[in-house]
Parts: structure tokens; C-alpha cells; sequence
């Protein structure tokens, strides 16, 4: 399987909007946007992201070139634990023509969904996002508050509010 990187996928999806005669809007996330935040030597080998317009011919499209992918239509629910309300709104356009709208999630929200699944590299990757873009604790509570108060009362939350804690510590300097 080869390894995808964003100016290939906006092509290909450039590529998908021209050849189906439609628009797609696009919030990318995982391994893909980690590449717009800067970060080197990460690679993947699909497609996360949430899509506005048609999902099925999309799915095609990237099967028929053997392209892994997890797509939706709402990603604030592919967890127990939401995103926090807005984040569409505050995702960042990355590339934008007549068809084909590309974003990435803000980097704070990039952070809470990472937190949510928090593996190994999940942790890795939303370390870097809070690192780079200088994001205080205290931010990264707040929005981790507003998706705790966007999702439904369940379990997963005590785990999820464990997770960013630890999250948390891992971000304070050591004294």
C-alpha cells in the first residue's frame, strides 16, 4: 500500500469532482492533516475526514484506486465523546475552487479528537499539534468541557476525562 500525502489526495479529489460532476467539501484529519500542521516524517495510508456531498460515489471513486479510507458525514459521532459545537465552523479551508473545498480541523479540535481515541499515536500526534501551535492547557479543557457537554452521558466520559488529564500533564513542564 502506498504511502498518501495531501497534495496527491487534493489532486485525486480534484480529480473525483471533475469526473462526477460534482462538489465536495471535505474536513481531513488523521496522518493528512497532521502533514498541513507541519509535521515531518508522518506518513498514512488512507483517508479520515468528514464530507459534505455525495459519500457513496466518493466511496467508490477511492475504492475503485485502492485507497483505504473512513469517511462520514459526521465525525462528531464517531465516538461516544463529541467534538465540541462549532467545529466545522472553525475548520481551516486549505484548498478551495469551484468544486472541492479542503479543511483540516482547527488545531484544538484536532486535539480533542485525537484525546478521544488516545492511542499511542494519537497522543504523539496531538503532543505535536499542542506543542506547535503554543495551545495552553486551559484551552484544550475548555473545549474538551464543551464536547464532554455536546456528547451523551455515558461511561466512555469518565475514561475520556482521565485520558485528558494525562493528556494534560503530559503537556505542563516538568518542575
Amino acid at each position: 500500500m502506498s504511502q498518501l500525502n495531501l497534495s496527491k489526495i487534493i489532486k485525486l479529489l480534484k480529480k473525483f469532482t471533475q469526473e462526477s460532476r460534482t462538489s465536495l467539501e471535505i474536513i481531513i484529519i488523521g496522518g493528512l492533516a497532521l502533514s498541513h500542521y507541519g509535521l515531518k516524517g508522518r506518513s498514512t495510508v488512507d483517508i479520515d475526514g468528514e464530507t459534505k456531498g455525495d459519500l457513496d460515489s466518493l466511496s467508490n471513486f477511492l475504492k475503485s484506486r485502492k485507497i483505504p479510507f473512513s469517511l462520514g458525514e459526521n465525525i462528531s459521532n464517531w465516538g461516544i465523546v463529541s467534538l465540541s459545537p462549532g467545529y466545522r465552523l472553525r475548520a481551516v479551508p486549505i484548498f478551495t475552487d469551484q468544486d472541492l473545498i479542503v479543511k483540516v480541523l482547527d488545531p484544538v479540535d484536532f486535539i480533542i479528537a485525537k484525546i478521544r481515541r488516545f492511542s499511542e499515536i494519537d497522543i504523539k500526534d496531538a503532543l505535536y499539534v499542542a506543542k506547535k501551535f503554543k495551545i495552553k492547557p486551559e484551552v484544550i479543557s475548555r473545549a474538551a468541557g464543551e464536547a464532554i457537554g455536546n456528547s451523551p452521558k455515558d461511561t466512555a466520559l469518565f475514561i475520556f476525562k482521565k485520558n485528558l488529564a494525562l493528556f494534560i500533564k503530559m503537556l505542563r513542564p516538568v518542575k
